[in-house]
């Protein structure tokens, strides 16, 4: 007769030590009580499971459990097995100081995350079913490091309609965020014997502290009206741009500039990484198409799930030219690393329409509440100017000279997260400090929007 699930008990980790194995064991077992490992009400492994897992004889540990329940370490009664007793723990005579607890604000408008409560939940796990009812035994496998052929192919479809990107299946590199593409793209560019990468003066200090980890020098190009100013150019190995809307000025990089980059690349032979920052969210005409279509063979077009889901999937995308691929699949590694079930739920979400439909959602959600913002810090701040409000999650206020300190400080009174224009301006950056705010509405919930709109306003009026 087949053994029942009921004979197995829970795994059980004990070291018995001292003198003899019954000692050892009651030893063991309470200490395990005794310091929490072992929380009340758990449920013990039967004597006769505990005795084969160690290779003791099973009369040795009911006799273990017999003289802790005498202790009253454990409870045993008919029907329910030996448990730990439940007991009131006694905090130590003098407890370490628990550190200072800082009060939240209660609102985030710091850029960088969506509004996470509108994620597609429902239809996210239609397709996650859809997805893994039709997947390969094969695909839960260690699998190609360029990640799951069902993904990249619906990516290469969506990117050539929705981004004007020159896709196709075997360029694209499936990567875990933009900051593990921009790790494999530095570890290439370094292995080819590259020291300089090219940054916008305004942008994520978290990449540049990553191209510096890899041993790559930044130096900034100058932010204007254009965009980037490229003509500043010269020996380096890579260029890194926000060209559908620099991050954090909002500007969209000038077609006169997009051609000087790649003819750069072409002359040079150096690298354009074009980061497509909220490129989907574009609101008051058409959205800008890739740099990357202009020369698929000189730029890398890096991509991410962050901003139009999630940034919890950890899924991102790079498009990579051809003499690239070879390298960045190796500096990625011998497998794929990004979950394979996340990669066949978004192929699937991406080919049933369901990632348009949630995009052109998102994109309308948010228009709103951006037009919402301008509006009311019109009416209650005029001598606040909004820029950067054609496209994305956030804007920058440019605020009165001199204001800037004083309306973080009542912003923080206000309960709000928001950082200073000057937190993204790049440490070697010849540029003029300027007073300004950089605004995310992308991340409150609907419920909380109107609030924190309303101690925005209030914080630059006060």
């Amino acid at each position: 007769m087949a053994e029942s699930w009921a004979t197995f008990g829970v795994d059980l980790h004990l070291e018995p030590t001292g003198a003899g194995v019954r000692r050892g064991l009651t030893d063991a077992l309470r200490e395990a009580v005794r310091t929490g490992r072992l929380a009340p009400g758990t449920r013990l492994p039967s004597s006769r499971t505990l005795a084969a897992d160690l290779g003791i004889a099973r009369n040795t540990v009911a006799d273990a459990y017999a003289d802790l329940v005498a202790e009253g370490w454990l409870t045993a009664r008919q029907g329910s097995g030996t448990r730990v007793a439940e007991r009131r723990v006694v905090p130590p005579a003098n407890p370490a100081p628990r550190p200072r607890a800082h009060s939240r604000p209660a609102y985030n408008l710091i850029p960088g995350t969506p509004d996470l409560t509108t994620f597609p939940r429902a239809e996210w796990l239609k397709a996650a079913r859809r997805a893994l009812t039709a997947a390969p035994y094969q695909a839960l496998d260690y699998g190609d490091p360029r990640g799951r052929p069902e993904l990249r192919a619906a990516l290469a479809g969506y990117l050539s309609r929705a981004r004007g990107v020159r896709a196709d299946p075997e360029r694209i590199l499936v990567c875990a965020g933009f900051s593990h593409g921009l790790r494999i793209l530095a570890a290439v560019l370094r292995g080819r014997g590259g020291h300089t990468v090219a940054v916008e003066s305004y942008g994520l200090d978290v990449h540049w502290k990553l191209l510096a980890d890899a041993s790559l020098r930044t130096v900034p190009l100058p932010v204007d009206e254009l965009g980037t100013d490229p003509r500043e150019l010269g020996d380096e190995a890579a260029v890194l741009l926000t060209p559908a809307h620099q991050f954090p000025i909002g500007g969209t990089l000038h077609r006169n500039r997009r051609a000087i980059v790649v003819d750069w690349a072409r002359r040079t032979g150096g690298v354009v990484i074009e980061d497509d920052y909220d490129g989907e969210f574009r609101y008051d005409r058409q959205p800008v198409g890739a740099l990357q279509g202009l020369d698929p063979d000189h730029v890398v077009y890096a991509g991410t799930a962050s901003k139009s889901l999630a940034p919890g999937l950890r899924l991102a995308w790079l498009v990579l030219p051809p003499s690239v691929m070879e390298e960045a699949v190796r500096a990625k590694g011998g497998t794929d690393s990004c979950g394979a079930l996340d990669q066949l739920t978004l192929a699937e979400f991406i080919v049933s329409g369901a990632y348009d439909r949630h995009v052109r959602a998102a994109r309308l959600r948010y228009r709103r509440r951006r037009d919402a913002l301008v509006a009311e810090l019109a009416r209650r701040a005029p001598q606040v100017h909004a820029t950067g409000i054609a496209a994305g999650l956030h804007l920058v206020l440019r605020l009165p000279p001199g204001t800037e300190q004083a309306a973080l400080r009542a912003a923080a009174w206000h309960g709000l997260a928001l950082h200073e224009l000057h937190r993204y301006q790049h440490p070697d950056a010849a540029v003029e400090r300027r007073d300004a705010l950089v605004v995310g509405y992308g991340t409150p919930p609907d419920h909380a929007w109107s609030g924190a709109l309303d101690a925005l306003c209030a914080s630059l009026h006060s």
